[in-house]
């Protein structure tokens, strides 16, 4: 920190640490040898010089270990900095197994968050202290950048793709989040911030007063009043393939190929249904796109992800009655 301006943004997740860690050893690296060079250029400039304008420079031969030298140091560098960016870089975009799901939708000029137990947020996020949390998120216009400084971790937020981010809060209190990608006129006012809370206050502020139910409640009127129910029925009898259980499952297709039924695909086959067709069923399904907004999708998406054939419905009241 130099007269109160801090060289970085606070460091508030498990990963910002290593982060930086591995920036500063790149600018350590670079600029020794920057100083090295613009050091041997001066030395040599001062000491070879000549006023004779006709000089000849003497005949100089190659040196071997020198060569070698400063091809292997710098491969050398090389390598550990590719070893050691990789490790974090696969740390930064494989979340954990179990996370607290978030999903979020840039537009302009503001950032919607939406969690699934139905509380939404704009330019404001809150978060658990100590809790690995997944934001899920796409954009409804144009190109922008999701942005957590003290978390250091960014993702562009692209049209007609999810992408996502994880983090692990470690400090309590409000941080800074940015739209890190230039996005029209009123940019620099796609700002807000994270408020990370203890576990408890988290869920008390979760449990307050929610419009509209959870997420994948809204998603289940939105599959009933769009009649989605009367082709993907649970037990496969409809027009189009059952949903129940095939979230996370292969999904063969038409054209003998298979596609993982995740959230880009189920995204997918709402909007342009015929790009990936189901293996087995006819293209019937009329497209929503322009019709369902990036909320309502997203919606969607998380409903199917509840559903259960009817035997797995049974088997888990049956334990929930033994409980």
């Amino acid at each position: 920190m130099f007269s109160g301006i801090p060289f970085f943004p606070e460091q508030a997740s498990t990963l910002a640490a290593r982060v930086d860690n591995l920036y500063l050893f790149i600018v350590a690296v670079t600029s020794f040898f920057a100083v090295l060079v613009t050091v041997f250029v001066i030395v040599f400039a001062v000491k070879y010089r000549t006023d004779d304008p006709l000089a000849v420079g003497a005949r100089i031969h190659g040196s071997i270990p020198l060569e070698l030298a400063w091809s292997i140091i710098p491969f050398i560098i090389s390598i550990v900095i590719f070893g050691w960016a990789g490790d974090v870089y696969f740390d930064l975009y494989r979340p954990p197994d179990q996370t607290l799901d978030i999903y979020a939708t840039g537009k302009r000029w503001m950032w919607k968050f939406q969690h699934i137990d139905g509380q939404n947020e704009i330019n404001e996020l809150h978060v658990p202290l100590g809790r690995a949390v997944k934001v899920t998120f796409t954009s409804e216009d144009v190109l922008h950048s999701l942005f957590f400084p003290a978390f250091r971790t960014k993702a562009d937020a692209i049209p007609g793709r999810y992408s996502s981010v994880w983090f692990t809060p470690t400090k309590l209190g409000e941080f800074h989040l940015f739209c890190a990608e230039y996005c029209g006129t009123r940019h620099s006012g796609m700002v807000g911030k994270v408020v990370v809370m203890e576990p408890a206050a988290y869920q008390a502020w979760l449990t307050g007063t929610v419009v509209g139910g959870s997420l994948s409640k809204r998603g289940e009127q939105l599959f009933n009043d769009l009649s989605c129910n009367t082709c993907h029925r649970n037990d496969g009898t409809g027009r189009g393939p059952s949903l129940a259980n095939k979230f996370g499952q292969p999904q063969q297709l038409s054209d003998g190929t298979s596609v993982t039924m995740d959230e880009a695909y189920v995204r997918e086959s709402i909007l342009t249904p015929q790009l990936k067709l189901a293996a087995g069923y006819m293209p019937l399904m009329p497209t929503f796109q322009g019709l369902l907004s990036e909320e309502n999708v997203i919606a969607l998406v998380e409903y199917v992800k509840t559903l259960k054939a009817p035997e797995a419905r049974a088997s888990a009241a049956a334990v929930q009655e033994n409980r």
